[in-house]
């Protein structure tokens, strides 16, 4: 039976907490911890107390499951819940950088696995990539995040930060036009 419970939608099992079935929560748990998790370490940069926010994400998705309405894919849904967890840490806290992002991850893999022969020191290159990072503001960090991290669609992006999913692709566009942008201001050409 627990195969069988493992291998169900996170929308059906989502229906049955909310019927009851309390013990079913631990599967999305598991499914999305690990996501939580490197979703936190993306956005908040420095905090300690990460695994902390992401059980209250988890305990604030289970205290408003009722609310969810099961029609609806429940990734988003999470995730927005994380999203505004995370943004009162940093209210709370003030801002942060985010860590390193990988090139691979921004621009297409093909683009980086032709350039591969003129590896760059992967410290420095980390070094340049956080000082870029740091000069985003949070809308385009965020969405960069969702997207390239997390797999998440427009849609899904556009449900989490609850703005026109035409919003997302300009800030996805613009947010790596930044970092091009950076990237040439501070010395790295490809």
């Amino acid at each position: 039976m627990s195969k069988s419970l493992n291998q169900l939608p996170d929308e059906e099992i989502v229906r049955m907490v909310q019927l009851g079935k309390i013990e079913s929560f631990g599967i999305l748990v598991k499914r999305y911890q690990e996501k939580m998790l490197r979703y936190g370490r993306k956005f908040l940069f420095n905090y300690n107390d990460i695994e902390d926010l992401v059980q209250e994400v988890f305990i604030k998705t289970y205290t408003n499951i009722q609310s969810f309405d099961a029609s609806r894919k429940f990734s988003p849904w999470l995730y927005r819940i994380a999203h505004n967890e995370f943004i009162n840490a940093i209210k709370k806290k003030g801002k942060e950088p985010l860590p390193f992002f990988d090139l691979d991850i921004l621009w297409p893999r093909s683009v980086s696995k032709e350039n591969a022969d003129k590896e760059i020191n992967q410290r420095e290159l980390s070094q340049m990539l956080d000082k870029c990072l740091n000069k985003l503001s949070p809308k385009y960090r965020e969405a960069l995040v969702l997207y390239y991290f997390e797999d998440l669609t427009y849609q899904e992006i556009a449900d989490v930060l609850h703005i026109p999913i035409s919003t997302v692709g300009i800030r996805l566009k613009r947010g790596k036009e930044i970092m091009k942008s950076l990237f040439q201001k501070y010395g790295f050409n490809k």
